[in-house]
């Protein structure tokens, strides 16, 4: 590959877009980065902190204090993480800490970023653009298999109110709202297994890099 590009896969919660993400990086050799651990990872330092995660001071500390070893904690997903770190992505500072660390990253060698506002903040420039979604009730059916597999039992029609009050919020705040790009391509994983919207993805991201 001569140019080392930055691909920006944008979507709701348990879309596909992270698995989309990470095959697109390991088979083009590029870095990878689920910038939505950033968020969940202040989430739960506020959290730990005994503060409320719509606190824009505790958020904005516990995003400047974030380190590497906090990406790695094994918290970091469920109903509880999920909503600590959609309020705290609702947080101007938060996502102002966190906006050179994520553009450092992409630009350094290149990357495929996964997130909500990664091809209309954090990188509009981006060579190319996905915006990967699916049905509330799709989505809620895999997010319910994935907490089930990790032993978490809670009844499909939660998650299902959980994802759309995540959805809402998402969309609805002011600062970096989740929204396609204008120039994103649109990839429905609703009727889609892993490998044919990875087949759909790729096609799109050849297209877009041969004509750059």
């Amino acid at each position: 590959m001569s140019i080392r590009p930055v691909i920006a896969v944008d979507g709701p919660a348990a879309a596909g877009k992270g698995t989309l993400a990470r095959r697109l990086a390991a088979h083009l050799g590029l870095a990878y980065l689920d910038t939505g651990l950033l968020y969940r990872a202040t989430g739960r330092r506020v959290l730990d902190s005994g503060a409320d995660p719509r606190d824009p001071a505790a958020a904005e500390a516990a995003a400047r204090g974030l380190t590497p070893a906090d990406l790695t904690r094994g918290d970091l997903r469920g109903p509880e993480a999920d909503m600590a770190a959609s309020a705290v992505a609702a947080q101007p500072g938060v996502r102002a800490a966190l906006l050179d660390w994520q553009r450092d990253f992409g630009r350094t060698h290149g990357a495929v970023l996964d997130g909500r506002d990664i091809g209309t903040v954090v990188f509009p420039d981006a060579q190319v653009k996905l915006f990967v979604t699916a049905s509330a009730e799709e989505r809620a059916r895999r997010r319910w298999l994935e907490l089930r597999g990790r032993g978490t039992e809670v009844a499909q029609e939660q998650v299902l109110a959980e994802l759309r009050a995540r959805d809402e919020q998402d969309a609805a705040r002011a600062v970096a709202p989740m929204k396609p790009a204008e120039d994103a391509v649109l990839i429905d994983t609703t009727e889609l297994d892993a490998d044919a919207a990875f087949a759909r993805a790729l096609a799109v991201v050849e297209g877009k890099l041969s004509a750059a």
